[in-house]
């Protein structure tokens, strides 16, 4: 994976989730860590919501994750599909533990913890020149 798109995965910390079922598009907005080593955006929630819900239901994901910068010169964002994963109790050991060493505060209102694996990343920045396009594919 290219290192300005770890490094945006890294500094950021909110992402979009878009699910569908039936085909019914729904977004959510969640606050996440990037895993490097695994590729994997972790992110708490409730499994009552819509996303979660329709996430167990079809776990092909795709989302976005951008910083809000509003000077076109300086636009980034990324663009990205992925498998959603609902971790095994050891895996959620692991993910508790990243997701907390950047979110300590989290702990406060408990929730469960989710993963995508990221399949595909696409990254645009304009501050490498206008319109420049960085994929990753795994």
């Amino acid at each position: 994976m290219e290192s300005k798109i770890i490094d945006y995965l890294q500094k950021n910390k909110v992402l979009t989730i878009a699910t569908s079922v039936n085909n019914q598009p729904y977004c959510a907005n969640c606050f996440y860590v990037f895993d490097e080593m695994d590729k994997t955006l972790i992110f708490l929630s409730d499994n009552k919501t819509r996303h979660i819900k329709e996430a167990i239901q079809n776990n092909e994901i795709g989302g976005s994750v951008q910083n809000g910068v509003t000077t076109v010169t300086k636009i980034q964002g990324i663009q990205f599909t992925g498998k959603f994963i609902s971790p095994t109790e050891e895996q959620a050991k692991g993910y508790y533990k990243t997701y907390y060493q950047k979110f300590p505060f989290a702990k406060a209102k408990p929730s469960l913890i989710w993963a995508i694996q990221l399949n595909w990343v696409k990254m645009t920045d304009n501050t490498l020149g206008f319109g420049k396009k960085l994929i990753w594919e795994k």
